[in-house]
């Protein structure tokens, strides 16, 4: 809508019998008014202060607990009890990053949230935490009921109001019902936690209405909206300690519903690495790689297989995963230089997903193997099958692409 512009702003005024003149009149009564806020507020500041200094005075310890929390300050140990996962644990990362938050909120009471009307399938409720309704405030379990979009809204309120690092929980494909809140939450910077699993084709049987493809990428896109998809159990891990420490801004967890392969980190670099958003976890020794490939959620174990066979036939192979590209992107030139060396013109993407955002990293002389239409109905690694996120099916683009 237009200004009403000059003219019509004076006859509007001319109507309404106000002056025209000066053209920004405030009368005195109106000034005076409103300057009874600055008065009032100062008062209520004051009698606000003066119960706290007398509530601290008696409660020391507990009144610096709370001036920690406004100030967005972890409890020394928090991270102490993170668990570490070794190849022997097979877990879907909605499972592992569960065990993640559980361990943390052991340690931090102001982690709080729930799910909407979704935790037997997102695990995201605090054991033995209690509801928290009418009459029983220090429950740590909310209920939001299924509304995505007033769920996030209130995560937003609670961010806003500061004392919490709030979360909330539902299906990947369900963020275009909260995607209003989510955009506001990284519009204001808040520090809240989105945890939306089942967040592939690898839903399954609950078919193509609920199999999220456009969702990442789309995701991604939202400026200061850090997206996080771990690869295994132990990046499940990382994406939580981002969670905790990324105070400007909402993230974002995309967690599997299958299960996915931990990586022998014996073998392999640490889950560290995922705090850069992207990493280099293995390669062929003794000569520069032929081709890059990058994975990443549920995808990571493919390329990771796909290094092996590929060797066989006598290719120099480097596997990166990529659980954030917002983080990787955000990191100076020289560190994504040596993950991705501008020379290594070769490099073949696998996500199960829209392909737009991966672009930007395979360059113009890569490959993606990713979704271009909806899902399809059927078990998990059928319907995987399918649309080819296979190791045969990685390693024969890999080839195809080394032959050009």
């Amino acid at each position: 809508s237009n200004p009403l512009g000059v003219e019509e702003v004076k006859l509007t005024k001319e109507f309404y019998k106000y002056p025209t003149e000066p053209p920004f009149f405030v009368p005195d009564d109106a000034l005076a008014h409103f300057r009874e806020c600055v008065e009032r507020g100062e008062e209520m500041e004051s009698a606000w202060s003066t119960k706290f200094e007398t509530y601290a005075k008696k409660n020391s310890v507990l009144a610096g607990e709370f001036q920690a929390v406004l100030a967005k300050e972890l409890p020394n140990g928090w991270d102490a009890e993170l668990p570490v996962f070794t190849p022997k644990d097979s877990l879907a990362t909605r499972v592992s990053a569960s065990q993640a938050e559980a361990a943390i909120a052991k340690k931090v009471w102001f982690l709080f949230g729930g799910s909407a009307d979704l935790n037997e399938s997102t695990f995201t409720d605090i054991k033995d935490g209690g509801d928290f309704e009418r009459g029983n405030y220090d429950g740590r379990n909310p209920h939001f009921g299924i509304r995505e979009h007033g769920m996030c809204s209130i995560l937003n309120g609670l961010a806003l109001h500061g004392g919490f690092i709030p979360y909330g929980s539902s299906f990947l494909c369900f963020t275009d019902y909260a995607r209003g809140a989510i955009r506001l939450a990284a519009l204001m910077e808040l520090q809240v936690v989105f945890v939306f699993t089942h967040d592939s084709i690898g839903v399954g049987e609950d078919g193509p209405t609920h199999e999220p493809i456009e969702h990442l990428a789309s995701l991604r896109a939202i400026p200061h909206l850090t997206v996080f998809r771990p690869g295994d159990a132990n990046e499940a891990v990382e994406a939580w300690r981002t969670v905790m420490t990324h105070t400007q801004g909402p993230v974002l967890l995309a967690l599997s519903r299958q299960k996915v392969p931990t990586l022998d980190r014996t073998k392999m670099a640490p889950a560290s690495g995922a705090r850069r958003g992207g990493y280099v976890i293995s390669e062929t020794q003794g000569r520069p790689a032929d081709i890059i490939l990058l994975g990443s959620g549920s995808e990571l174990s493919l390329v990771v297989d796909a290094k092996a066979k590929l060797e066989d036939k006598g290719k120099s192979v480097r596997v990166v995963s990529m659980p954030s590209e917002n983080i990787f992107e955000q990191q100076d030139q020289a560190y994504r230089d040596s993950v991705l060396p501008p020379a290594i013109r070769r490099r073949l993407a696998v996500e199960a997903g829209a392909t737009m955002s991966w672009y930007r990293w395979v360059g113009l002389d890569g490959d993606i193997i990713g979704m271009t239409t909806y899902g399809a109905s059927g078990k998990s690694e059928e319907v995987m099958k399918h649309f080819g996120f296979t190791v045969d099916n990685v390693v024969e683009r890999a080839l195809k692409l080394l032959a050009r």
